[in-house]
């Protein structure tokens, strides 16, 4: 009998290995709660394409938009925690909803597990061709002086985007008119159609119409200037300030997924954001290849909520 409870105790140790080594056996199911074409979205599925080819199972997008990204959020924080649903989280589902929200049906840390932050980009200030001979500080003074504002565009209330443009536009002592979208792509395209007159967004948000003349990029909202717009400036180059915010994508899993899972899932992702043609397809839309651990993942949202907390408190923005 002695032998018998040896071997399950020893079986049972082995177990979230066995897990790790057997996931995935079936397609895997990423739930982005914007619109296809945004950053989050491209970014997500050139590194999910190598996942993919890696463990020879298909890590597909399911995009699940509306209400700020609640909707899709709420959906993977009530799914089963079997290791084949994951939310593709961002600064504006899992660290401005939180802080932003009175009263949110899902909890960044409670419902949430993270596995592996896949990348990071900084976003664009981009403008409509009926300002595209300004500079960025000719057109900041336009949004100063414009008799009932500017309207801007953004993936969503309360998104990365709209949390951004409220800080930059505190700074700056002045007032815009505020369109949400279902996404960041969807914004951009109203940007292009002259239907609002600027957007904050990640680079791979215009990638699509940077090759026409509807759009033009004119300032970058991080520290430093990106390597492949080395004439764009900085927004805190040009308000003599010290702006620096950025968007990310970082994979999160429903509360109670096996750990083996998400170590697994946290290598490959790694792995595939370590792969130079990786790396080079995000840097030709504006992003930078991340990869770690879950525990790495926790303390960077941890730090990403401190953070975003402080930039909605400053601003001053409401739902």
């Amino acid at each position: 009998m002695k032998k018998r409870i040896a071997l399950l105790v020893a079986l049972l140790c082995l177990l979230p290995g066995a897990w790790s080594q057997e996931w995935p056996q079936q397609t895997v199911r990423l739930v982005l709660p914007f619109a296809a074409g945004g950053a989050a979205d491209v970014v997500t599925r050139i590194v999910m394409a190598k996942v993919s080819q890696q463990t020879g199972q298909q890590f597909v997008v399911d995009n699940r938009t509306g209400g700020s990204g609640i909707i899709g959020t709420e959906t993977v924080a009530r799914a089963s925690p079997d290791g084949y649903t994951f939310l593709v989280g961002s600064p504006g589902t899992l660290a401005i909803n939180p802080n932003f929200f009175d009263s949110l049906p899902y909890d960044a840390f409670r419902d949430f597990t993270p596995v592996v932050q896949i990348a990071k980009f900084p976003q664009m200030l981009a403008v409509g061709a009926k300002y595209a001979g300004d500079d960025a500080g000719k057109f900041i003074e336009r949004i100063r002086g414009t008799p009932g504002g500017l309207n801007y565009g953004s993936s969503g209330n309360g998104s990365t985007g709209h949390l951004i443009t409220e800080t930059f536009l505190a700074q700056i002592k002045a007032k815009a008119n505020h369109i949400p979208f279902r996404g960041g792509g969807p914004a951009v395209v109203a940007l292009a159609g002259g239907h609002v007159d600027f957007v904050i967004d990640g680079l791979p948000s215009f990638a699509s119409q940077l090759a026409g003349d509807r759009i033009r990029i004119v300032a970058i909202t991080s520290a430093a200037r990106w390597r492949d717009l080395p004439d764009i400036p900085t927004i805190g180059e040009v308000t003599s300030s010290g702006f620096d915010m950025n968007s990310w994508v970082l994979i999160v899993a429903p509360k109670g997924t096996p750990p083996g899972i998400l170590n697994r899932f946290a290598e490959e992702a790694t792995k595939a954001a370590n792969d130079p043609e990786v790396q080079k397809q995000l840097l030709n839309v504006g992003a930078l290849a991340v990869g770690g651990t879950p525990g790495q993942a926790m303390d960077f949202l941890r730090s990403e909520n401190e953070k975003w907390g402080k930039a909605i408190r400053t601003s001053g923005a409401k739902p």
